[in-house]
């Protein structure tokens, strides 16, 4: 292997290229690191540090995500150290948010043995869902705060940037300008903020519905791969299907196309599908592009 470095991760030599961070050395041999803030397609944030480990010689704990495999690294990635970090940062997310809709979150508790009860004070972050437009739920009581929906929405991929972080400390939080409701944002509705949220912050309006509904079931959706109809340029849609209604449409990050992103139409534009009699048959944009929020039909009759 040219330019590869040699480290040793949980007492096992391994050799990746070089620029190779050591989560990435980490998933080569098979070793499931945890990870929130970290996405597939995303600049690392170190934000969540659930995915450090112990390296020899330094005196904090590393994050995986974003730390460089260097040659010669004796890397612990399931120390007591480790562990009990691990689990202290989920206790505390899980103390002051809601991981209802955070399956990922749940697991790695489980794993972990966490428990955030044990915090007392219950949780710091209540706000109410933000219904504001048909398109999809913000709902910042369970947001941890991770910033992958900036990063989508920023530079990294939509360069709208509708969202940032506002505030600091324990004011600090995911909002438009100057707290504009959405539909008078820069928002144009692509939804990738979505694709990337960990935690059902942000979830589109036919899942809330279903949910707040307690008809959302997984177990019972299937997920049917194929080419956006709107224009030529060849994204793959899944649409995931439950009692014969596309009810949420997601795209693959390894897709050499969108990379997991999608547009408006792509990702919210299939309600045409269920139309029936006079009812609108597709939503639509408007010239500049930004989505009303009354051209989607929440597709989750």
């Amino acid at each position: 292997m040219s330019d590869a470095i040699t480290l040793t991760i949980d007492g096992r030599e391994v050799s990746v290229p070089a620029g190779t961070t050591i989560l990435g050395a980490c998933e080569q041999v098979g070793i499931d690191t945890p990870t929130l803030c970290w996405g597939q397609t995303l600049i690392p944030q170190n934000a969540c540090r659930v995915c450090v480990v112990e390296l020899e010689g330094a005196r904090v704990l590393v994050p995986a995500c974003q730390r460089q495999a260097e040659p010669g690294m004796r890397i612990q990635t399931d120390s007591e150290r480790v562990r009990h970090s691990r689990k202290l940062v989920l206790e505390l997310l899980g103390s002051s948010v809601d991981v209802s809709t955070a399956p990922t979150l749940q697991t790695y508790l489980r794993r972990y043995d966490g428990h955030p009860e044990r915090f007392a004070g219950g949780r710091t972050v209540a706000a109410p869902p933000k219904l504001d437009n048909e398109a999809y739920v913000r709902d910042y009581a369970k947001c941890i705060l991770c910033y992958k929906c900036v990063q989508a929405c920023g530079f990294e991929w939509q360069n709208t940037f509708a969202i940032a972080v506002a505030g600091r400390g324990f004011g600090a939080r995911i909002a438009t300008e100057y707290e504009t409701p959405l539909p008078d944002s820069a928002c144009v509705y692509c939804g990738n903020c979505i694709a990337v949220c960990p935690t059902g912050a942000l979830v589109g309006r036919a899942e809330f519905d279903l949910r707040q509904a307690a008809r959302w079931n997984e177990d019972a959706q299937t997920r049917t791969d194929t080419v956006c109809p709107y224009c030529g340029v060849g994204c793959l849609l899944t649409l995931h299907v439950q009692d014969n209604r596309i009810v949420k449409v997601t795209s693959p990050f390894d897709h050499d196309v969108t990379r997991g992103n999608l547009c408006v139409k792509g990702r919210f534009g299939w309600a045409y599908v269920h139309a029936t009699g006079e009812e609108a048959p597709a939503p639509a944009a408007d010239p500049s592009g930004r989505l009303k929020s009354t051209d989607i039909p929440s597709g989750a009759a």
